[in-house]
This record gives structure tokens, sequence and C-alpha cells, in this order.
């Protein structure tokens, strides 16, 4: 079967667009060819930093005849009616159509439809004008005369030649023909950009395609370019006895960079080294797309050595290429190295921080103490509604100092921790480097002689910031995250800002999750509600509070609300939490009430059903308890009496004496296994019910003509359920 070769060869596609371009060609090309009635076997698409590229095998040479029966009005309808169903069946005359017959219906006209197949070459040559003139570009652009023009060409840089052919391998494939804006489609594409002789390659299919562009020093494969690149930097690392620094997002992007890589290694001045190693590596990728390197068996300490990516073979081996990265290097380097310097120095305006240095306890000899002084004067706004960053500081040291008992750990660390967490963020290297916000206050939160925790909790405070991030364990880090992720999630409920849909805008999702792995990674007996109700009380009722709304109603009525609205959020997390770890829907649905607000018990409760539901005892105990409750509720529907409490007295059975004692024991050892926690301990008690329930239902008939046994004995099914729901509700489990 034929092949299809497509190349669109532009003038630049920046690194970062180049992998979902790709696939984006591939799924709106094959999607196209299957919905125009062609098959194919296998595609993959390519790229580099100036083409995209589709190789599809196993094409089918033409479309199928496609047989289609239209049923179309009455014979008796209208004549309106008739000549729409012949204009929209494509017929030119009502003799055209046939007529069947219903038995119900009468007769009706059917119209019988043949489209005939098409060419594969010209399905592809209609199909390609339009994937090329809609594709979605984040940004795209115009250019040259026909710029000016509505309605022109629209790509990400200017497109200067489209190749596709198309054929079976064992012929000379043709050509398909098709133009847009004027650039025809042809087999024709070009080489490297400089190493190139740049005269134009004429292809056939896939495999003279690629050996042909390796020979003119273009690698098509990504994949391999990043291979290239990666062998080449370690052997490179090792031969001056140092090891790369791997860095899978550079590698992605420089490995989009070049068409022809070729590693060098460049170096700056060891003086350069005394500058945090985060901020070295940041400041070379950043600027020069470079890998940093490591003395051998060094875990975090840097080298003064640096590989870099080149997309040519230079003469000089690369010797002036490496020298003028090196030069840039330097020059970064040496801005980094003054950021650094001047963060430990003291604030040229630190005697106008003191109002603010005497709110939160702070020691204006100390820099970082100076930088929190200053995030707090000068008035940062954290949100319009929702104050400064200065207040947003003072809501989280008071709801760090609250939850710092709970987790174990000295009120005054966590209450240092949280006034210094956000005081990296005035600091010149953040500044810079967003990304080291945090990492940064621990490092200039050690070298004024902080306690290791609370310089731990200033970098930690942050985490976790997704599903694989780490969880914090030091407890003044825990005490600083919750209070941090609290409040921020009380802030946006209390003005209503709420996740929509796909939207969430301040990632309150990520902090929800990031509080439930906390609390549970942690095993955090936390009550939750006790505080988000301190959390909802640290902001001025009078600022959250709507301008149209009366603040004490808002106080008694409103707020109360939005905490339980957030109580239920934080259930939605749990179980989308839950659920990935593997647990049953189900299950955690007959654990969570509205009001359950103990995450980590909430959890162990929903494990513990999981692991009892599925032992034998747990199935059929389920299968009687449900027995009892259909029964139940199937009397109470029709308005059957059901005494309000058993009495032993109007027994007439073994079997119903025994199931009373059993639920009495199971009642208490129950509520005593769960005073313990013991949720394992709770469902045991549960089980050892299944014996006397199962002979119950064997021996006993529950609907009695005497009214008063039979209120009685539906009276202790009642006494089953009331039972078993204080564990889990029964009648969620599927099964």
């Amino acid at each position: 079967m034929p092949d299809l070769l497509l190349e669109l060869r532009s003038e630049e596609i920046p690194a970062r667009m180049q992998r979902k371009a790709a696939g984006d060609l591939k799924k709106l090309v094959t999607d196209g060819l299957v919905e125009a009635g062609l098959t194919y076997e296998a595609a993959r698409e390519y790229w580099t930093p100036r083409r995209l590229t589709l190789d599809i095998r196993g094409l089918t040479i033409r479309s199928k005849d496609v047989h289609e029966e239209r049923k179309g009005p009455s014979t008796k309808a209208p004549e309106q009616a008739i000549q729409g169903f012949l204009r929209s069946a494509g017929l030119s005359d009502i003799s055209e159509a046939h007529v069947h017959t219903d038995p119900k219906k009468g007769d009706f006209y059917v119209a019988h439809i043949v489209k005939p197949g098409r060419a594969a070459e010209e399905i592809i040559a209609e199909l390609m004008p339009r994937v090329i003139r809609d594709f979605p570009w984040p940004k795209s652009m115009r250019w040259g005369a026909a710029s000016a023009k509505s309605g022109s060409l629209r790509w990400v840089r200017p497109l200067q030649s489209i190749l596709c052919t198309f054929g079976p391998e064992t012929e000379e494939p043709v050509v398909v023909d098709f133009a847009v804006d004027g650039i025809r489609s042809g087999n024709v594409t070009y080489g490297h950009r400089f190493m190139s002789d740049g005269e134009p390659i004429t292809v056939r299919r896939f495999e003279d395609y690629v050996a042909k562009l390796e020979k003119a020093k273009v690698v098509l494969d990504a994949d391999r370019r990043k291979e290239m690149i990666l062998d080449d930097a370690r052997n490179l690392a090792f031969a001056s006895g140092l090891e790369l620094v791997e860095d899978e997002g550079l590698l992605e992007e420089v490995s989009g960079l070049v068409e022809w890589p070729v590693v060098l290694m460049g170096e700056f001045e060891q003086e350069f080294l005394a500058i945090p190693p985060e901020v070295i590596r940041l400041t070379i990728r950043a600027n020069q797309k470079c890998f940093v390197t490591r003395k051998q068996g060094e875990s975090e300490a840097l080298s003064n050595r640096f590989i870099l990516i080149s997309n040519i073979e230079a003469k000089d081996g690369g010797k002036e290429i490496a020298y003028g990265n090196g030069k840039v290097v330097r020059a970064r380097l040496s801005d980094a190295f003054y950021f650094w310097k001047t963060d430990q120095a003291d604030l040229p305006d630190v005697d106008k921080l003191k109002t603010s240095a005497e709110k939160f306890g702070l020691d204006l000899k100390k820099p970082l103490d100076q930088r929190m002084a200053r995030l707090d004067a000068l008035d940062v706004t954290f949100h319009a509604k929702l104050g400064t960053q200065g207040e947003r500081v003072e809501r989280i040291r008071r709801l760090a100092r609250e939850i710092a008992p709970l987790v174990g750990v000295d009120p005054e660390l966590a209450d240092r921790a949280a006034v210094l967490a956000k005081a990296d963020l005035t600091t010149e290297v953040v500044g810079e480097f967003p990304e080291l916000q945090g990492g940064m206050g621990r490092k200039y939160a050690l070298l004024q002689g902080e306690d290791e925790s609370v310089a731990a909790a200033i970098e930690e405070h942050y985490k976790p910031l997704g599903p694989s991030d780490r969880v914090p364990t030091d407890p003044v880090s825990i005490a600083v995250a919750l209070a941090d992720k609290l409040d921020t999630l009380m802030g946006f409920w209390l003005i209503d800002e709420k996740p929509t849909g796909s939207k969430d805008p301040y990632a309150l999702r990520r902090a929800a999750l990031g509080i439930i792995r906390l609390i549970l990674e942690n095993d955090l007996r936390l009550d939750l509600l006790k505080i988000l109700n301190l959390a909802s009380e640290l902001y001025p009722s009078e600022r959250v509070c709507p301008k149209d709304k009366d603040v004490q109603a808002w106080i008694l009525f409103t707020r109360p609300e939005i905490i339980k609205d957030l109580l239920s959020f934080f259930h939605d997390r749990l179980k989308v939490y839950l659920r990935d770890q593997g647990a049953r829907y189900d299950a955690i649905d007959a654990v969570l009430t509205p009001d359950a607000d103990n995450l980590l018990l909430i959890a162990r409760r929903v494990e513990a059903l999981i692991y009892f539901i599925n032992t034998e005892d747990g199935q059929n105990l389920l299968a009687g308890t449900k027995r009892a409750a259909n029964i139940l509720a199937a009397e109470e529907k029709k308005g059957t009496r059901v005494a309000a409490t058993v009495d032993p007295a109007l027994f007439r059975e073994e079997e119903e004496k025994a199931l009373f004692v059993a639920v009495n024991q199971a009642e208490k050892d129950a509520a005593e296994a769960i005073q313990k926690e013991d949720f394992s301990g709770a469902m045991l008690a549960l089980a050892k019910l299944r014996q006397p329930v199962d002979a119950f239902f064997e021996k006993v008939l529950v609907n009695d003509e005497d009214e008063s046994i039979r209120a009685n004995r539906l009276a202790l099914l009642a006494r089953i359920r009331e039972t078993t729901d204080k564990v889990a509700d029964f009648s969620k489990i599927a099964g």
C-alpha cells in the first residue's frame, strides 16, 4: 500500500511549540483522511527547528464507494416537504426515489444515494490547504506583500516550502499537487541553513528523505538529537573529570534549537562559584541554554565548566563559539554575583522600616528581616480584595501559631518561620529568578543564623506544588505550609473567587490537594472545621463582605455557609486523591458525611471498609444489611408501623432473640473501636452480625400477621441499619 510523506518547512519554529505542532499536524491530517474514507497502517510525526514532517504508511489508494439510504416523507406529504427532501438528497425528481412501506405508517419515500469513492491524491490535495490555513499555532504571523491582503496565510514564521509525495514502495511516488498562498507543493526540500550547500534536495519517499537530510546536516528525529546531545555532553564532561548535571527540560529545549547538534565546553572564572549553585544553574540555563557540570562524585557544588550546544561544526573546533558563550555567561554571572551580595547587605532605606519591624518583631540588623519589613512597608498587594502581602503574612503567622501545637511544634518557631516565609520576594535574586523563591529565603535564613527548621520552612511552605512533589515532614514546615494554603483558600472562598469548570487561576485545587497530602502523609489528626473557622475570622469582615450586604447578617448566616462549602470542596478533592490511590468510589461515599472534617480518619475508614467488603464475611453481611434495609424501606413507604424501640418480650423465635443480642454487642464493640480509631476493629465487630442476620432471614417471617410482632421485627431491622450506619453507609456500596 502507498505511503504519504509530508514536510512543511518554515523560517523557524520556536522550540517550545515544536512537539505539540508536530502532534497537531499528525492529528489534523490523519483525522481528515479517515473522515474522507481512507485508512492507514501507521503514522509518525517528526520535527526540527525549521520543519514539521509526517510519515504515513499503508494509506489506502482510494476511498470506498458509500451507499446510503435516506428516509424521506410520506408519499401523501405536501409538495413543499417532498421538494425539501429532493434537495437534501440531491435528487432532481421524485421518480428517482424509491417507495418503502411501513405496516403502521404507510408508504414513504427513500433516496438510495451512492457516493463514489475518490482517489487518495484528490483527498490529500483538498485536505492539506485547509490543514495549513487553519493550523492551531498559539501565535502566528503574516509576511511579504500578501500580508496586506485580508485572509492571507498565517504561520508561526514564514512558510517556505511544502513537500508532499505519495506512492507505493515499488513505484515512483507522485507529487500531490496543491498550493497555499502561492506556495506550491513539490518533492523538494533543503538541508541545514549554514552547513549544507544550499542546493535543493529531491526526495521520493521517507527513507531517502531522511538519508539525504542527514547528508545535508539535518537530524530529523528529535529524540535522536536528544540522545546525541546527552551522550556527547556526558562524554565531554567525563573527559574533563566532571559529570553533567542533567536537565530533561533543557535537553528537550536545546534539541529543538539545532538541526545538527555539536556539543562544546565553555568555562567561567572560579570566583563565581561563590554564588549558590541554583543561581549559577538558572543564570546559565535561562540566558544561554547551557548545562552546568560538577566534579565527579559531587552532589551539589558545581564546577566552572559548562556545556553548550551549537548548530554548526566550526572550522576551529568551536573555540570561538565557546569563548563567545563564556563572555555572555560571565556577564550574567557577574550580575547574579552582585544580586547575591546585595541581598546580604543592608537596605538603603532601613531606617524607614522600623514601624514594620516592630509589627512583626523583626531584627533590622538581619538582611532577611529587612526584606520582610520592606515587603510590609511597600504595601505590596496580594489581591485587591484580600489586602497586602504584609497583611497576609500576619494572618499566616497567627494561623501557624494555632496549628503548631496540633503538629507537635513550638509556636514560636512556627511564628518566626511564617514571618520570614515571604521575605525573599523582595530580594534581588528572586526578582531576577522568581522560581527560586523559598529556596533563596532558606539560604539567607541560614546565613543570618536562623534555626534550621525555620529555614527549611521558608523553602518548604510552598510544597507540595503538585501530585508528584515532595511533602514536607518537618513540623515547622507543615505548620506554615498548612497555614499558607488555608489562608489562600479561605480568602478566595470569602470573596467568591472559587474554581469554575476547568478554570482555576489561583491554583486553589492544587492548594486543597496540598493540604490533603500534608495531613494524610504526615498522619495528622486535625479538626479542619475549627481551623477553617479561625482562618475566616482572621479576615476583616468589612473587607470581604459584599458592599450590598449587612455585615452582621453576613457574619451570622453567610460566612458559616461559605465555610461549609469550602469543607465540601475539600471532600471533593479528597475523593479525587483517594480514587487516584486506588480506593473504590462507593466506599468513599459510604464513609464520607457532609460534616466530616478529620481527613485522616476518613481515609482510614475508607481503607478499613474496602478491606472488609472484600472478605467473605463482608460480602455476606453487606447482602444481609441491604436486605434488611430494603424490607424496611418498602414497609416504611407503605406506611407500615415500625415500633419506636425493640421489645424483647415480643420475640417468638430464637433467631430474633439471638440477633437482638448480637446487634447490641456489635454496636457496643464498634463504638469502642471507633473511639480508639480502630476502624478494622469496628469492621470485625460488624462481621459478627453475619451469622445471626443470615439465621434471622432464614427462619423468621418479618411480616407476621400479628401487627405488634411485625412492628417489633421491623424495629429490629432498623437497629441493624442504625448500627452499621455508625461505621459506614452500607446502602451506598455497590454489589
